[in-house]
């Protein structure tokens, strides 16, 4: 395979000082719509096939660069990882004829009252999920059905997007006192702009704990703290406005 790809970093604001999660609701839009921007001038390159979006916040999640911003890198092939799960929810379409993502938020919205909801808005959820790898991750995806971010239109989706991703991050500043976190975008790939059976969402996992020889050696993560109780902790408080 030749060595192809892309690897661009996306400049949160002009201030070093101030997170992504402490900017403007409007700044945070424009750093979404950048990312969409970037991934449909990626998508023109027919070599490439998948656009990965993700931060690392705080030098225990991996960050190299103190000034805030998020990076972009575009592969030949599809991340193994996505692949898997990609593959994973052809196969549950396959059997129920339904989109997983779409029945995950069905279930979470009405059991128990939603004990895994984080937060809501008009057009999204943040939820800590059923088995969740890490102390704290929470998921954010759309209520509407959509497999590919680049496919977002309109600019008052990536405001309500902003607003519940501010929201988020500002929530778990505050339960863990501003911990380093990795946030990464899952889409479907380039050439799929329309898959029944996929969902994009963010996905955001707090460094709470370190993956050492058990989890390397069989892929099962140890994680302490049951989403309930996680989502429980972020529900109840306030985040800043």
């Amino acid at each position: 395979m030749n060595g192809i790809g892309a690897h661009e970093v996306v400049v949160e604001g002009s201030d070093p000082d101030r997170q992504l999660a402490e900017q403007p609701i409007e700044q945070i839009q424009q750093v979404l719509i950048a990312f969409r921007e970037r991934m449909l001038d990626l998508k023109k390159d027919r070599r490439l096939r998948y656009v990965l979006v993700f931060k690392n916040q705080g030098a225990g999640a991996g960050a190299t660069l103190e000034h805030p911003h998020s990076q972009i890198i575009a592969t030949p092939i599809i991340p193994r990882m996505v692949q898997e799960e990609l593959d994973g929810a052809r196969r549950y379409y396959e059997l129920k004829e339904r989109c997983v993502f779409t029945d995950i938020l069905d279930q979470e919205m009405s059991e128990g009252k939603g004990r895994r909801i984080v937060s809501t808005t008009e057009r999204f959820v943040a939820l800590a999920p059923y088995a969740p790898r890490f102390p704290f991750e929470t998921w954010i995806l759309p209520r509407e059905h959509r497999s590919s971010y680049h496919t977002i239109t309109d600019p008052e989706e990536f405001l309500d997007l902003a607003r519940i991703l501010k929201d988020t991050l500002q929530r778990l500043n505050v339960a863990l006192d501003t911990p380093p976190f990795n946030f990464v975008l899952h889409t479907a790939p380039l050439a799929d702009d329309d898959l029944p059976y996929y969902h994009w969402h963010f996905e955001i996992m707090p460094k709470l704990t370190r993956v050492a020889g058990f989890e390397i050696g069989s892929g099962f993560y140890i994680n302490p703290t049951p989403p309930e109780d996680a989502a429980q902790y972020l529900r109840e408080i306030v985040a800043l406005a």
